[in-house]
């Protein structure tokens, strides 16, 4: 199948998906805590709500293709022509606080044994509140476009300064002293001349540097973790025994739409993404990440960010 059908296939999925979720939106219902998903976040009920539409649109539309979801893992088809990574509501807090900061994200991969970041081959990013698309083909492109299908301006930042950075960072699970501790010289050199967020949506804010909102995004657990094995414990407790950092469904549309628009993501060492399995959301799976409107400014988070690490102090238990 040529990959522009996977795309219309991918954005199908992703309005159909919106119009469940719109109704829903700042709604007291949505935010009833319905169960726990398979990465180990909270499940709310709107995001019940989305992920049973989801396993019916696909048992009726493309029964012979396979899905991963947040909530749910992998279901579907057991040989099948492609494999999905959907995150229903990527943003489901602010979905559920009304807010216009979540996103549809669904990104296709070819099936085999242990797909990677690399592999995917077509990602479609939507909007909730707004309609607004984000769509990309591997090697092929990608398109910004409002909900009346007007075309919108392709515009990251040109410049590298940290003292007038507009960016967003990731609270959700995260121990707030670890991660202010290691971010400080960020937050506190561009809380002024610039702006700190916390979104609560990565491809909400991933695609804000493409439409020029926001410079970066910078949200690096793992890395955190990986650094200094004694602050799982911190993860964990936050996290009520699960780390929940960005999972590959948080991810693989935003990866594939930054590799086709030139904008940089990577690891928090500047390292490539394209080997990380994508099919899991466990601690194993989970993903530092990095992204920006330019090389330049690219590498300056990337130095500032090392050093943050390196300034979180040792422990032992």
């Amino acid at each position: 199948m040529p990959v522009s059908d996977v795309v219309r296939q991918l954005e199908d999925l992703c309005a159909s998906l919106r119009a469940v979720v719109l109704p829903s939106m700042g709604s007291h219902a949505a935010r009833v805590h319905a169960g726990v998903a398979v990465g180990g976040d909270v499940t709310f009920g709107i995001d019940e709500e989305a992920e049973g539409h989801l396993a019916a649109y696909m048992a009726r539309h493309l029964p012979g293709w396979a899905y991963y979801s947040e909530d749910g893992g992998l279901m579907g088809a057991a040989d099948p022509e492609m494999v999905l990574i959907v995150d229903p509501i990527d943003g489901t807090r602010p979905a559920a606080a009304g807010f216009e900061m979540s996103c549809v994200s669904v990104a296709a991969v070819a099936p085999s044994a242990a797909p990677t970041m690399g592999d995917v081959t077509a990602g479609v990013i939507q909007e909730i509140k707004n309609g607004d698309v984000f769509s990309a083909e591997k090697g092929a492109g990608f398109r910004m476009r409002r909900a009346d299908g007007t075309d919108l301006p392709f515009r990251p930042v040109a410049g590298a300064r940290l003292d007038s950075l507009f960016w967003t960072l990731g609270f959700r699970g995260r121990p707030a002293v670890i991660l202010a501790t290691v971010l400080e010289e960020l937050i506190d050199v561009s809380s002024v001349g610039g702006g700190v967020f916390d979104i609560g949506s990565a491809t909400y804010s991933i695609t804000r540097i493409l439409t020029g909102q926001l410079d970066a995004y910078v949200d690096i657990g793992p890395a955190i973790i990986a650094a200094h094995p004694w602050t799982e414990a911190e993860f964990r407790r936050v996290g009520r025994g699960n780390v929940l950092c960005n999972s590959p469904y948080d991810l693989a549309a935003a990866y594939v739409l930054c590799r086709e628009a030139g904008i940089p993501v990577t690891g928090a060492h500047g390292d490539s993404l394209d080997e990380r399995l994508v099919l899991g959301s466990d601690a194993s799976f989970q993903i530092a990440a990095v992204a920006s409107g330019n090389a330049a400014l690219q590498a300056e988070l990337v130095a500032a960010v090392e050093h943050g690490i390196g300034r979180l102090a040792p422990r032992t238990a």
